[in-house]
């Protein structure tokens, strides 16, 4: 909210409408931007002379990425009213706009339409229980007609758009594989964590919150053998990594107070910062992603792509990605610690199946990639 405020001055103030095509994309937060993010560098690479513009609904998209240096404005979306729509695209003055996975605007896609301004949505993803299938969904339904071309992540989403009339839409699969693929290419070395690691079996604990915490922690204080463990939170703050810090036996250090000649004596490595995780997951054997004893898995395909197996919570129907990672036997969910606790050790005493899941897991995100191709040979034909 505070973002927002005299959103409109504030824009005026800084958008230059020079004459160029200007590109509107709108992320969620986070994980739709990392889906955005191989789709806006392949557009800007093949259309130059246009001007890119994103917005972010969410603080933990916007303060993470508000300096994206392929965008010239990165800012919230004002809120979803006719007034803030009409106002929002008279400033930009978009000739095109692009929404990520889940962003049903109704106010912004109806103005968006009267003005004639091509329309997409990519990576997007549905199902049955969705309100646009329902009887009653005509609004929403009529919402999904205002898009010019749908990219979808699978054939289901594709049947469920065709049994309501809507067929202007390409299956082409989802965009972060194609980013992870581009992360784990451009993955920066990190010393310390090396220093940490010290080549013994390693865990990465990725955006972790307290209820993961709580089916990790009786594993990791109790394991038997070696085991290096890096944590990461979601949120950094110092309540966050007290709770860690109070609630293990074992000897835990903090990034930022880590020393690279002493850090391979602790057995916990705790990540205080953001910005590192995508490139620490290169140090483990195993990964635990968080958010799957809540309201939703976090990114595993950080970590999948560099050939590591994973484990999550119960939490993971609505990830498509998940379900199939399960499907080839590279991905565990798990209930409890005791279920935590015999899956991990089955594995971790198994090393000829940690070599084997290992390539699937690679193979499984490289088998994924390929959709930003797809999505810009649309555009290319029909983007001036």
């Amino acid at each position: 909210m505070e973002g927002r405020k005299d959103w409109s001055t504030r824009l005026k103030q800084v958008w230059v409408n020079d004459g160029r095509p200007v590109a509107w994309f709108h992320a969620a937060s986070l994980g739709e931007f990392e889906q955005a993010h191989p789709v806006i560098e392949a557009f800007k690479k093949e259309h130059p002379k246009y001007k890119i513009a994103l917005t972010f609904f969410s603080p933990s998209g916007y303060e993470i990425r508000k300096n994206y240096s392929q965008a010239d404005w990165v800012g919230y979306m004002p809120m979803d009213t006719a007034r803030n729509a009409k106002a929002f695209l008279d400033i930009l003055q978009p000739t095109k706009a692009f929404f990520v996975k889940y962003e049903f605007w109704h106010h912004y896609t109806s103005e968006l339409k009267k003005r004639n301004i091509p329309t997409y949505m990519f990576s997007a993803i549905f199902r049955p229980s969705q309100s646009f299938f329902k009887p009653w969904g005509s609004f929403f339904r009529n919402i999904l007609l205002r898009f010019d071309h749908i990219f979808l992540q699978d054939e289901d989403s594709a049947l469920l758009l065709k049994d309501i009339g809507i067929e202007n839409c390409t299956v082409c699969g989802d965009t972060r594989y194609d980013r992870v693929i581009e992360i784990a290419a451009q993955a920066k070395e990190i010393p310390l964590a090396a220093s940490f690691q010290q080549s013994k079996p390693c865990i990465v604990v990725g955006s972790s919150w307290n209820e993961d915490l709580a089916v990790l922690l009786p594993l990791i204080n109790t394991f038997p053998h070696s085991l290096k463990v890096i944590i990461a939170p979601h949120e950094i703050s110092e309540s966050n990594l007290q709770y860690i810090e109070k609630h293990t036996p074992k000897k835990v250090v903090r990034f930022s107070k880590a020393d690279r000649a002493t850090v391979g004596d602790f057995d916990i490595l705790l990540i205080d910062n953001i910005g590192m995780l995508s490139s620490l997951y290169r140090y483990g054997d195993f990964a635990y992603i968080g958010g799957a004893f809540g309201k939703g898995l976090h990114n595993i395909l950080e970590a999948a792509v560099y050939g590591i197996p994973v484990f999550f919570g119960p939490s993971y129907t609505k990830f498509k990605e998940a379900t199939e990672m399960i499907n080839t036997g590279a991905a565990f969910s798990v209930s409890s610690s005791e279920e935590l606790k015999q899956k991990f050790t089955s594995l971790y005493d198994n090393v000829p199946l940690q070599n084997k899941l290992a390539v699937t897991a690679a193979g499984f995100v490289k088998s994924k990639a390929g959709a930003t191709p797809v999505i810009l040979a649309h555009l290319n034909s029909v983007t001036v």
